[in-house]
């Protein structure tokens, strides 16, 4: 496991369409550190923001694609998405108002 703080865990917030869509669930996407874990993650956001109780986390690992520029190969970075599901008469989280 990775030691990280909670402010390294949370990279950036996820804006998509299907991302958007779901946020009347109470669910919100985030793009997180690779090493991250779901108890990490959940801590991270209600430190985060004030208020928020997180009910559930769920976490994606995206494999990095391989580019190619002429004759030359490469990969992306790997990334990681967790997607977290507020509880019942939690605070939204700010950051998505008015998206």
């Amino acid at each position: 496991m990775a030691d990280l703080k909670y402010y390294d865990v949370i990279l950036k917030p996820v804006v998509t369409e299907k991302s958007m869509n779901i946020m009347a669930d109470g669910k919100y996407t985030f793009l997180v550190h690779p090493d991250a874990t779901k108890t990490q993650i959940k801590e991270a956001v209600e430190k985060m923001f004030d208020g928020t109780k997180v009910k559930s986390v769920n976490t994606l690992n995206i494999a990095g694609k391989t580019k190619r520029r002429g004759m030359t190969f490469g990969k992306t970075a790997k990334t990681k998405k967790a997607v977290v599901t507020l509880a019942e008469g939690s605070k939204e989280i700010e950051i998505f108002q008015g998206l």
